[in-house]
C-alpha cells in the first residue's frame, strides 16, 4: 500500500510539475475594482486549486465536528431514556406487586 501511495504522490508531483513548465504566460486576474494581481497561469490555477482544497478540507472537518456534537447529544437523551423506562418498569413492578396483594386478600370465588 506505501508502494501505491509513493506511486500517487510522485505521479501527482511530476504532473504539476509539467504543467507549470508548460503554462508560463503571465495572466491577470481582477479581484475588486483596483485590485488585480498578475501571475503565470499554472501559479493562478495551483494557487486557486489549492484555496479550494483548503475549504474543502475545512468544510469536511466542521461537519465531522457537528457529528460529533450530534452524537453527543443523542446519546445524553438515550441516556435520559433508559433512565425513564428503569423509572417506568420498577412502578410497574409496584403497582403489580399491589394488584397481587389486593387479590389474595379477596376471597375465593366458589362455583355453585
Amino acid at each position: 500500500m506505501k508502494q501505491l501511495n509513493f506511486l500517487l504522490i510522485f505521479s501527482f508531483g511530476l504532473a504539476m510539475v509539467m504543467f507549470t513548465l508548460e503554462n508560463t504566460a503571465a495572466t491577470t486576474v481582477q479581484f475588486l475594482p483596483g485590485v488585480s494581481f498578475t501571475l503565470p497561469l499554472a501559479a493562478m490555477l495551483l494557487l486557486v486549486g489549492g484555496l479550494g482544497a483548503t475549504a474543502a478540507w475545512v468544510f469536511a472537518v466542521w461537519s465531522g465536528v457537528v457529528r460529533k456534537v450530534e452524537e453527543l447529544q443523542s446519546q445524553g437523551e438515550l441516556e435520559a431514556q433508559e433512565v425513564r423506562i428503569r423509572e417506568l418498569e420498577t412502578d410497574l413492578e409496584r403497582y403489580r406487586a399491589t394488584v397481587d396483594a389486593q387479590l389474595a386478600l379477596l376471597p375465593a370465588a366458589t362455583d355453585d
